[in-house]
């Protein structure tokens, strides 16, 4: 589904959030931003998430994007393939929607982001166990926002 210059294409960025809404003048909400999603008890059903990327170069494109096990072995859920186009030099945003996503167990999870059929990115998405009555671990991120 390839058309223009696939070399061309390169990711900006992959952001989890809660929700995203568009605003005026084409600018993006991103509401809820995460890196890891702590949680008391396995399995889990997180009802909302978006997985957000940004690219630029040029060319019409397929994106689909998959959250794997950490063990890469079985697909937790996947997204409707998303068609989109990057006119030559500009940037186009992808948002992909998961409702109701069971993780079955705490772990790093692989997110995949797959271009044309072919892997372009993966990020890891943590669950953490947490229990009811304590703190968790502090995770080796900063706690700094930049």
């Amino acid at each position: 589904m390839t058309t223009g210059d696939e070399g061309k294409l390169r990711l900006s960025y992959t952001i989890f959030c809660d929700d995203v809404r568009l605003e005026v003048g084409n600018k993006l909400s991103l509401m809820g931003v995460f890196h890891q999603i702590m949680v008391q008890h396995f399995p889990v059903t997180v009802m909302k998430f978006a997985v957000v990327t940004q690219w630029r170069g040029a060319g019409r494109h397929l994106s689909e994007v998959r959250i794997l096990t950490a063990d890469g072995q079985r697909a937790v859920v996947l997204a409707e393939p998303s068609p989109f186009e990057v006119v030559h030099g500009g940037v186009a945003n992808n948002i992909s929607f998961f409702f109701n996503v069971e993780f079955p167990a705490p772990g790093t999870y692989r997110v995949q982001t797959l271009i044309d059929s072919s892997l372009a990115d993966e990020q890891e998405l943590t669950l953490v166990h947490v229990q009811a009555n304590g703190t968790p671990a502090p995770d080796a991120s900063s706690e700094a926002v930049n």
